[in-house]
């Protein structure tokens, strides 16, 4: 009775192929799983976005119908009699963005490094505004901001009213349906955006550093503005573009809480989509807007020096 033998393999020679059908497989794992993502975005990005640039340059009307016309007059158009709402959406923006850093910098700050076992409670309670809706917060502010409020009456007592009613920001003691009522409202709504993307680039920072500026002897302002700060610009630059991009096209803010002289952009888009029924008008305001915001992004993360973004 014959015993088996064993056929031992034999490694492939120097020159012999070695198999790559495994090595392609793993190349092709990573695509594979940007593959659903790609998909969305063609889906829910891309073909709307063709879409809507295929609207901004057709002429007609609802009830005849819109034709691809080539009509790119109707940019013109749209910014000569809609630029006052441009420039107020942009002021509005940039004021929200700026508040939002000075109000999230010093809690970002505090959560980061002398939070201690009570950072979690804490960032539970910036991200509790998302547990309630956008609509719901907003309109919480038109009794925060009503004549007889608290508040109110402590900023008369305090004579700030007279100082915002001065530069235009209120009329007289009333606050709702003022530029400062949607400002107050848009700093209020998107001061998470700031406050997590500050907070995660501070926490990062290697404490050691610290302890080095110290033992140089630098002072705690010293330590801030040579250290801490420049190695959080990244969660700055970052936040204040999460801030300040929705807040340039939010319409929700001006509708509720300002009046027909502090509209924004946002509202006469939405106007000309669902009241006025001029789809080209609206979808070329809309592609406006999205380049004026790209080109200010583009040119504020070339000057901040970082594109590090958290």
């Amino acid at each position: 009775m014959s015993t088996p033998t064993l056929v031992k393999e034999e490694a492939p020679a120097a020159g012999d192929p070695v198999p790559r059908k495994s090595s392609t497989r793993k190349r092709l794992v990573p695509y594979w799983l940007l593959l659903p993502g790609i998909i969305w975005l063609l889906v829910f990005f891309a073909l709307p976005m063709v879409y809507q640039a295929s609207t901004s340059v057709q002429t007609g009307s609802l009830e005849q119908g819109f034709q691809v016309t080539w009509h790119v007059q109707t940019y013109w158009d749209a910014f000569q009699e809609y630029w006052p709402q441009f420039i107020r959406s942009l002021l509005y923006a940039g004021t929200a963005t700026l508040l939002c850093l000075l109000l999230g910098y010093p809690l970002a700050y505090l959560i980061a490094f002398k939070a201690g076992r009570w950072r979690n409670v804490l960032l539970v309670l910036v991200i509790a505004p998302f547990f309630t809706s956008f609509l719901i917060r907003t309109l919480a502010w038109k009794t925060i901001l009503a004549d007889d409020s608290l508040v109110v009456n402590a900023l008369n007592a305090l004579h700030v009213l007279d100082v915002t009613s001065w530069l235009g920001w209120t009329e007289g003691s009333r606050v709702l349906a003022t530029p400062m009522a949607v400002v107050c409202g848009l700093t209020y709504n998107f001061l998470p955006f700031m406050i997590l993307p500050l907070y995660t680039s501070l926490e990062r920072i290697d404490g050691r550093l610290h302890e080095a500026a110290q033992d140089l002897y630098a002072s705690p302002a010293t330590t801030f503005r040579k250290v801490t700060f420049p190695l959080s610009m990244p969660g700055v630059v970052s936040g204040t573009l999460l801030t300040f991009i929705p807040a340039s096209g939010d319409y929700v803010n001006a509708e509720l809480l300002g009046s027909t002289d502090t509209k924004m952009v946002g509202n006469v888009i939405q106007s000309q989509f669902l009241r006025v029924l001029d789809y080209p008008t609206a979808a070329a305001l809309s592609f406006i807007l999205m380049a004026i915001v790209l080109l200010m992004v583009t040119v504020y993360i070339r000057k901040a020096g970082t594109e590090d973004l958290v």
